[in-house]
């Protein structure tokens, strides 16, 4: 695919994303690997509604601008990290679903073994811990958990997803926060039950067969 192109995606996902309230003004940020020594970022700063190709960034893989104007996300440290341990998935996408985050802030919540297809598409969800946004911390947070999932929700701060193409990070943003209004309404009802341990076991191995 034509750099070209890669950017036309990027920039018509981060605005779907500030569409549906998933980010908001300048939050959230979208890289892509186009090659060795190469990564495209979104840049600091700039409403993601209203980006525009021509304001992406190229970076190396020690996070230096290589081509465009401005300074790249503040959190490229974050997004080196995924990329660096995952080769397999060259597109990273953070956002901030509010629905995640405020799940994420309740540590007793059932939020495994509950939904059949949030264990078929995302296999398990996982909160990791919470680290500084605009850190390197936040990076190093990720070691342990991206080489075992592609989506991740991050500790009061949003979602992690890593995809093949930019169009399957963002759809498993749409299924993290669907999930998480699910079970939100679940636990406003009470403490949901688990599914069958064997049932639990069977839609996991379905999972694990079927990622690419």
């Amino acid at each position: 695919m034509r750099e070209l192109d890669v950017k036309e995606q990027v920039v018509a996902y981060c605005q779907l994303l500030h569409q549906k309230g998933y980010l908001a003004a300048t939050d959230g940020n979208v890289s892509v690997r186009l090659g060795p020594g190469r990564i495209l970022i979104t840049p600091t700063g700039v409403h993601k509604g209203f980006l525009r190709p021509e304001e992406l960034i190229v970076i190396d893989d020690g996070g230096r601008v290589v081509e465009g104007r401005g300074a790249p996300s503040g959190e490229v440290a974050m997004h080196l990290t995924a990329l660096r341990l995952r080769p397999d998935r060259p597109v990273v996408m953070h956002a901030h679903p509010p629905t995640c985050i405020a799940l994420s802030l309740f540590k007793n919540l059932r939020l495994n073994g509950v939904l059949p297809e949030v264990i078929l598409s995302v296999g398990r969800i996982t909160v990791v811990p919470y680290a500084r946004p605009i850190s390197q911390a936040l990076g190093e947070s990720l070691v342990g958990f991206v080489e075992k999932g592609d989506a991740l929700i991050l500790e009061r701060h949003g979602t992690l997803t890593l995809g093949r193409s930019v169009h399957d990070a963002y759809a498993l943003v749409e299924r993290l926060e669907h999930a998480a209004q699910v079970l939100h309404r679940a636990h406003l009802l009470g403490r949901p039950p688990l599914l069958p341990d064997h049932e639990a076991r069977a839609l996991e191995e379905m999972y694990e067969r079927s990622r690419p």
